[in-house]
């Protein structure tokens, strides 16, 4: 899916792609205040609705978690689990103005609030004041500029769905991978073994068939480690 928007010049800062990769890291699980949250891997769909929050002065040039310097005249915002670079349209419920900002940063960790925005997009919001306002989020995707000047933004695809399996275990002795299997098996129907190379050392992998949601499959993987294999890890094909 992709959307093309046309941006208007104006003196104003505008929601421009970032220079370099974002880190892979930034897509993992993490942990804050006592609660692991885990990123989406695709904007696809994403609607929201709740209070936002803004960081400034105090907080300029320091290092987002993108890895990028956190400008407040940029139009850039924090949130906790939308995917890194994803352009969200802000509305302003209160005053109904609308912006774009882009997601670089993880936050923000306060109760009831779903988005920390820069300065600058704070300001275009008219939240300064206040310091809050509810807002509905409408995420727009990852974007690169056009050569008319506009942005054409697409979704990551949606992983949401597809094919899975839970690797059990690992082994360079085939028999304790034939002896694992044929314990699984008693237990589960689709149990294989396939064979690769890690470092240049030949490895007999042990995999279970997950189901095709990505839920249901996390499930699974959880169910599997609470078997007494707590090194299983879900792959996606």
């Amino acid at each position: 899916m992709t959307i093309s928007v046309f941006v208007l010049a104006s003196c104003g800062p505008k929601p421009v792609p970032p220079t370099g990769k974002v880190p892979t890291g930034t897509y993992k699980p993490y942990r804050v205040g006592g609660k692991t949250y885990y990123p989406l891997p695709s904007s696809l769909g994403f609607e929201e609705t709740g209070y936002a929050s803004w960081y400034g002065p105090n907080f300029h040039g320091r290092r987002t978690a993108s890895g990028e310097r956190y400008n407040m005249y940029s139009l850039t915002a924090a949130h906790k689990i939308l995917p890194m670079n994803t352009y969200v349209r802000v509305k302003n419920l209160q005053n109904g103005r609308t912006i774009v900002v882009r997601i670089n940063d993880r936050g923000p960790f306060v109760r009831n609030r779903i988005i920390d925005l820069s300065y600058s997009a704070a300001k275009k919001l008219g939240i300064i004041g206040p310091g809050t306002a509810k807002v509905k989020l409408t995420a727009l995707g990852e974007a690169v500029v056009a050569k008319n000047g506009g942005l054409n933004f697409s979704h990551r695809p949606d992983f949401k769905h597809g094919n899975f399996y839970i690797q059990v275990g690992a082994f360079q002795n085939s028999s304790n991978a034939f002896r694992l299997k044929s314990n699984l098996s008693e237990r589960f129907s689709c149990v294989r073994i396939t064979r690769g190379y890690s470092s240049g050392t030949l490895f007999y992998k042990v995999q279970i068939d997950a189901p095709n949601s990505y839920d249901k499959a996390k499930a699974f993987e959880r169910a599997i480690e609470e078997m007494g294999f707590p090194s299983a890890f879900l792959v996606a094909r």
